[in-house]
């Protein structure tokens, strides 16, 4: 027995509106896409015109002297024992004098952490774990 001609027209309309369905989504995501672009894009462009909406990249290179954050950084180890990198950074802006800046605490937290990592290689400082996914410094005993 045949089916009717009927069901055999409303699956294939069926079958119609769920393409059509998956390519209007497939369009709607790239449209969503399109739209997180321009407004990045947006942001951008109005950032420029304010000042204050400028970020700021920190260039810290001429701060410090050769192996002076190394010598911060043992000096407040010595002084309080294991840190981490963030309390290390605060250390190094403390014995230097600089305000508190957000932007810049995170760019000699950066520095820190380049300068120990090679000094943990050697062994002279000493890795002592993780605290609240921030690694911990201390001096080998």
């Amino acid at each position: 027995m045949s089916e009717p001609n009927v069901v055999h027209t409303l699956r294939r309309k069926r079958d119609d509106i769920e393409a059509a369905i998956v390519a209007y989504e497939r369009r709607l995501s790239d449209a969503r896409r399109d739209l997180q672009h321009v407004n990045a894009t947006l942001q951008l462009f109005e950032a420029a015109a304010s000042p204050e909406g400028v970020r700021v990249y920190q260039d810290i290179h001429r701060l410090f002297r050769r192996g002076e954050i190394t010598a911060l950084c043992r000096a407040a180890l010595a002084e309080r024992g294991p840190l981490d990198t963030r309390e290390l950074a605060q250390a190094v802006m403390d014995a230097k004098g600089f305000a508190d800046d957000r932007e810049l605490r995170k760019a000699i937290a950066y520095k820190v952490v380049q300068a120990l990592n090679m000094h943990a290689k050697r062994g002279t400082i000493g890795d002592a774990g993780y605290r609240k996914g921030v690694r911990v410094w201390a001096i080998p005993a």
